[in-house]
């Protein structure tokens, strides 16, 4: 009995613990957005945000593209980066990071408000380091960009952020930036 209860603490601890290592808080203007990552069913997509995220290459980008109703598009590490000497608003959404693109992983995870997903061009296989997050569930989207995480606290910052011209294709005139973006 006392070994199944040694088992059982171990499992409930080593679950936690993997929690955790998935798990992600993005910093913005009006307070701390907690996000799950989805690395069983995006695990080369988790990887490059958390890489990215925890050298800091995600702290102070723009949210280039915010459709409201829609998304709110964010992580031009390249272009959009506001305290970079290549920060170039006409061009955020253009870049990315200096990391080769990803290899779509496209699943069945839907996209509901608060999912977080990988932006990318025509190419299916070019996500690099920029993703949107859904304020509306967006079904239209399944199974065509890679979801990778969800929000799971702090929802509300999210629909806070400044929204862009819907004439535009969403462009933000002086836009929020994320403020940190790490691991827990």
């Amino acid at each position: 009995m006392k070994l199944i209860i040694n088992i059982l603490f171990f499992l409930l601890i080593t679950n936690q613990i993997i929690a955790k290592e998935n798990q992600m808080i993005l910093k913005l203007k009006d307070g701390e957005v907690k996000i799950e990552l989805f690395q069983d069913v995006a695990p080369n997509h988790v990887e490059r945000i958390k890489t990215l995220a925890n050298n800091g290459k995600y702290d102070n980008v723009v949210f280039h593209r915010v459709i409201d109703g829609f998304m709110a598009q964010t992580g031009d590490v390249k272009f959009g980066n506001s305290s970079s000497e290549e920060f170039n608003i006409q061009r955020a959404g253009t870049g990315g990071s200096d990391l080769p693109d990803l290899k779509e992983e496209f699943n069945n995870l839907p996209h509901k408000r608060g999912t977080l997903s990988m932006a990318r061009s025509s190419d299916p296989n070019s996500a690099n380091s920029q993703f949107f997050i859904c304020f509306q569930d967006a079904p239209f989207l399944d199974r065509q960009y890679t979801v990778f995480g969800k929000v799971i606290e702090g929802m509300e910052y999210i629909d806070n952020i400044k929204k862009g011209d819907s004439n535009l294709n969403g462009a933000v005139e002086n836009p929020d930036k994320i403020i940190s973006f790490k691991s827990l």
